[in-house]
């Protein structure tokens, strides 16, 4: 399993981490398998979409902020609960075929890592399973 560490600069932000998986799947020597990769925090998420156009992103975080706005009715004391039910909507893993030593993405996706809570420090976690 490796970790790679993704610093985010700002309170909702979508960083595309693809190379960085990519690169991780590479130095694990499996040719065929499957990869998880996995957030361990409670407002932040993972998921696969387009990478190639920039606005896509932008779209979803747009939404998402208008459907789960930060301040509401909530009842969690740390004025976060917007950033933890996106985070719930988005998962907290993703799961890759890997084959020939590489990832199995369609032409424009990529793998985003979810900040919803940040800026923050974050952990991404990545398991190479051969088979």
């Amino acid at each position: 399993m490796q970790t790679i560490q993704v610093k985010t600069g700002s309170r909702i932000q979508f960083i595309d981490i693809t190379s960085r998986v990519k690169e991780a799947i590479a130095q694990s020597g499996v040719r065929d398998g499957i990869g998880i990769v996995y957030v361990s925090h409670t407002t932040a998420g993972v998921t696969i979409n387009e990478a190639a156009d920039p606005s896509v992103v932008m779209d979803i975080t747009f939404k998402l902020s208008q459907l789960i706005p930060h301040q509401d009715a909530y009842r969690h004391s740390e004025g976060n609960s917007d950033a933890h039910i996106k985070a719930s909507l988005m998962g907290s893993s993703v799961h890759l075929i890997i084959s020939g030593g590489s990832p199995v993405l369609g032409t424009w996706q990529g793998i985003f890592f979810c900040e919803f809570d940040g800026p923050r420090q974050r952990k991404v976690l990545i398991k190479v399973i051969e088979g």
